[in-house]
């Protein structure tokens, strides 16, 4: 990969025409949001990745990084979530993304965004194509991203062109004032969590540096290649939610597909739909090549943490062929594939896509905060002053600017996420968020203590798989009804997964049945573990 191959790949991986829409649906107010958020946020965190990339550009990016300056624990910790968030946010990108494809049928097709059973069966044949590209490699790969990266671009300049035109011959749509383009202040408790997704939405640059090994002199080609997409996609935020204000009320904007109503209506007043036709077959390519990056990037950090021992072996198999991480990839597919199709089941669209969106934040954001202690922590290493690295500018000083200022709002933004939005039950939004990440990183603390673990503490970690396992359905579906499933593949999950708790089954009382969930997941493990062991 060379210098377009990165600054491409980094749109890809980075912009996002939801955040636009979701940006425009929260109102003017998005606008100093966005421009704070470059500023304190995006900036400091690209000077940071340039730094790290290039002092160390290994294989596995914030896995590695973190392992160098905290250890080998904690460097698993960051890379586990890391990897885990991918399973919550694939799902909340393709539902995103395919709500917008429908935009490609023209206007009289608008009402497939909001089908459950449309959403599920193309998000899953986007997430086949993105993996199927990847799997036979970078060579094949990397077109995928280039072509998301140009294909993500150009239609939300197509937004601002049409928005920018229809502002000076009719108007804009919303009224903007000095005061309303401020933050609000007090900020409204039902659009907090909008907060997080602000800074969420600037995030993405690292994945490129998982991939160091496949970049063309990276010490050369990751400065220049960020410093440039940094600009053009701070610019481009800014631009696009203007140009989508101009031409729509806040309140009538969806906040996964508003970018193509605003294309849309704007084409159709100026007599051009097929502009608007074009504009959504361009950005389901740029989606295509978001999941693709996405993919490309995070399957590197099991594979690397597979070679390391910390998972087992099988993760860091190469393809004999493509010679690509593709076990690593598969796994990470086939997880995503089955939370988005529970995701559906007892949720609203845009309540399963918000609960998506708020548990990407939370996972993707703990690796994101031992990145930039990793970044202050090395500045001390006398191999800082090797020449070798693009450091960030003012000495020690900087770094420690750099990396607090990251720091203290990735962590604020990780309190905001967990903020349930309005409309939502907030006692089960905060009970599914809370009980997922904490499940989902002791997986991860289980794996890496598991070759040190006695038989009785191995089987103990599967009794707690099993009240975890009770506990999920028990939230998920706490009616036990298959009607809740909002399609067949839905509620044949719904019954294949309930056989994993097989008290609900037999019509216990939740306690007992959670209870005795633990008690057969441990008898279990146990068992098998002590059999193996006298094989």
């Amino acid at each position: 990969m060379g210098f377009w191959d990165v600054l491409l790949f980094n749109i890809a991986a980075v912009l996002g025409p939801r955040w636009i829409a979701a940006a425009a649906h929260n109102g003017t107010s998005s606008i100093s949001l966005w421009v704070l958020a470059a500023v304190f946020f995006f900036l400091p965190t690209a000077l940071i990745i340039i730094e790290l990339s290039t002092r160390y550009p290994a294989e596995g990016g914030l896995y590695v990084w973190s392992k160098e300056a905290f250890g080998d624990f904690h460097g698993f910790v960051a890379g586990w979530s890391y990897w885990a968030y991918t399973f919550f946010y694939f799902p909340g990108l393709l539902t995103a993304s395919v709500a917008m494809s429908v935009y490609i049928g023209g206007p009289k097709y608008a009402w497939l965004a909001g089908n459950p059973r449309y959403l599920l069966w193309a998000s899953l044949g986007l997430l086949a194509t993105a993996v199927l590209f990847n799997i036979v490699g970078l060579d094949i790969g990397k077109w995928l991203q280039n072509a998301g990266g140009v294909s993500t671009y150009v239609p939300l300049m197509m937004l601002v062109g049409i928005g920018g035109y229809l502002l000076l011959h009719r108007g804009s749509a919303t009224h903007f004032t000095w005061r309303g383009v401020l933050p609000e202040w007090p900020p409204d408790i039902d659009k907090l969590n909008f907060w997080s997704s602000i800074a969420f939405a600037f995030t993405g640059m690292e994945l490129v540096c998982a991939m160091s090994e496949e970049v063309r002199e990276p010490r050369k080609t990751f400065p220049r290649a960020i410093y440039a997409s940094t600009g053009l996609i701070a610019v481009i935020y800014v631009l696009g939610t203007l140009g989508l204000l101009w031409l729509m009320p806040a309140d009538q904007a969806d906040p996964r597909n508003g970018v193509f109503q605003g294309i849309s209506l704007g084409s159709a007043a100026l007599g051009i739909a097929w502009f608007g036709i074009l504009a959504a077959l361009l950005v389901t390519v740029g989606n295509a090549g978001g999941v693709g990056a996405t993919v490309a990037g995070v399957a590197r950090v099991p594979f690397v943490a597979g070679i390391d021992n910390y998972l087992p072996a099988v993760f860091g198999k190469i393809h004999s062929k493509w010679k690509t991480p593709y076990i690593s990839i598969l796994i990470q597919a086939g997880i995503s594939a089955a939370i988005l199709v529970l995701s559906q089941v007892d949720a609203t669209v845009i309540g399963a896509y918000q609960f998506l969106v708020s548990m990407s934040v939370i996972l993707y954001f703990i690796p994101f905060l031992y990145m930039y202690a990793a970044a202050i922590k090395l500045a001390y290493r006398t191999d800082r002053a090797d020449g070798r690295g693009v450091l960030v500018p003012g000495g020690k000083p900087g770094i420690w600017m750099s990396g607090s200022l990251a720091f203290l709002i990735t962590l604020g933004s990780m309190v905001l996420a967990a903020i349930p939005p309005g409309g939502e039950n907030k006692l089960l939004f905060e009970a599914k968020l809370i009980g997922s990440t904490a499940a989902f990183v002791g997986v991860g603390l289980v794996l890496y203590f598991w070759r040190r673990m006695s038989v009785p503490l191995k089987a103990l970690a599967f009794a707690g798989l099993g009240i975890f396992v009770g506990l999920l359905w028990l939230i998920l579906l706490p009616a036990a009804n298959r009607a809740a499933a909002q399609s067949l593949l839905a509620r044949i999950s719904f019954t294949v997964c309930l056989l994993t708790c097989p008290g609900f089954l037999l019509g216990l009382g939740y306690k007992t049945a959670i209870g005795l969930n633990g008690v057969l997941y441990g008898a279990f493990a146990y068992w098998a573990l002590q059999r193996r062991n006298r094989m």
